[in-house]
């Protein structure tokens, strides 16, 4: 355990190399902008490189990045041939030559002093992993208010880099930007953690005794999906790829992971004790749902009078589309892990 603990930075000590990750797959409409913040960072340029690793795309991401490439020559482009991002970042990190790997995503921009805060964060904690807030950074109506939703502890659950304004030690920091040397202590992302690997990875650096901080200084902007439908497929993924993290480490890193996953699990048993047992279960199922309508209105008016009124309208939508979709995936997710517990069983009976 303590192995993990001398891999950290000295405050005092020359500036560190920084190493910039940043997984791409069809980003055409936001790299441009990501690249543009990662750019202007006010850390200085001979210390840094920015890997963008490319899974294929098939729009013009990549010619975005080869015009930055014209201008700013620290950037390199390397390739994906197995799209998932978890492939992509074990690939920045093996090519990286940083003793910070900062993980950024093209989803995002970050502040001019983004690099120079996490480098200052991890020279004065001795932590291992540092991140910011997840601020969301949405320009039309749906975006801002799925942006507002899942900033919220009721939409999103009480991971503090959505909304603490403190700084603190935490279990998992949105983004992060670690010293090196942990993915020789650790090892690297688990590539079958597909949606989960930044919490999967961070449980192994926790667990070996690790230090992760969160600091609100260290600002970022992400830009929230721009539709019920594709935000619906986003969460869905995360529940779906959380139980795979959960199969490897025999637990949840977190109670707040499986909290969607009770609530539709008690709805359908409700629904199927009162079809099938007695009509009074009809009455558990409408406590659930009324409990979860109101604590649903109240995070949806405490949102509203801070942003603006004409948001109270959707973002319980918002809310029941992440809760579903999140728990849905979870459930399903885990049905596919029962079965396939149950071929691998029968396999193995008839191999002996």
């Amino acid at each position: 355990m303590a192995d993990a603990r001398h891999s950290q930075l000295r405050e005092g000590t020359p500036p560190p190399t920084v190493s910039i990750i940043i997984p791409m797959r069809n980003e055409e409409h936001y790299i441009g902008e990501c690249l543009e913040s990662v750019v202007q960072q006010d850390y200085p340029v001979n210390l840094t490189e920015i890997l963008v690793i490319d899974g294929m795309s098939t729009d013009s991401s990549v010619h975005v990045v080869k015009r930055f490439q014209e201008e700013h020559p620290h950037i390199r482009l390397l390739y994906n041939s197995r799209q998932r991002t978890t492939y992509a970042l074990n690939i920045g990190i093996a090519n990286s030559v940083g003793a910070i790997i900062a993980r950024v995503d093209a989803h995002c921009a970050i502040q001019p002093d983004y690099v120079r805060r996490c480098v200052e964060t991890l020279q004065k904690t001795g932590a291992q992993n540092v991140g910011g807030l997840m601020r969301p950074g949405g320009k039309g109506f749906l975006e801002r208010a799925i942006g507002f939703a899942i900033s919220s502890p009721f939409g999103i659950g009480w991971g503090k880099f959505h909304y603490y304004h403190k700084q603190v030690e935490v279990d998992t920091v949105y983004l992060g930007a670690y010293v090196r040397n942990v993915f020789d202590k650790v090892g690297f992302y688990d590539e079958e953690a597909h949606y989960s690997e930044d919490d999967e990875f961070n449980f192994r650096l926790t667990q070996a005794g690790g230090k992760i901080v969160l600091n609100p200084d260290i600002k970022s902007e992400y830009r929230p999906r721009s539709s019920l439908t594709s935000l619906g497929r986003q969460f869905f993924n995360y529940g779906f790829g959380k139980v795979r993290s959960i199969q490897k480490h025999g637990r949840p890193f977190s109670i707040r992971h499986l909290i969607p996953s009770l609530f539709i699990l008690s709805l359908m048993l409700g629904l199927t004790l009162y079809v099938f047992v007695h009509p009074l279960f009809g009455w558990l199922t409408a406590f659930i749902l009324v409990t979860y309508g109101l604590l649903s209105s109240i995070a949806s008016v405490k949102i509203s009078c801070r942003e603006e009124w004409r948001f109270l309208l959707v973002i319980p939508v918002i809310f029941a589309t992440i809760h579903i979709s999140y728990g849905v995936g979870f459930l399903l997710g885990l049905l596919r892990a029962f079965s396939n517990s149950i071929r691998n069983e029968r396999l193995f009976h008839l191999a002996t």
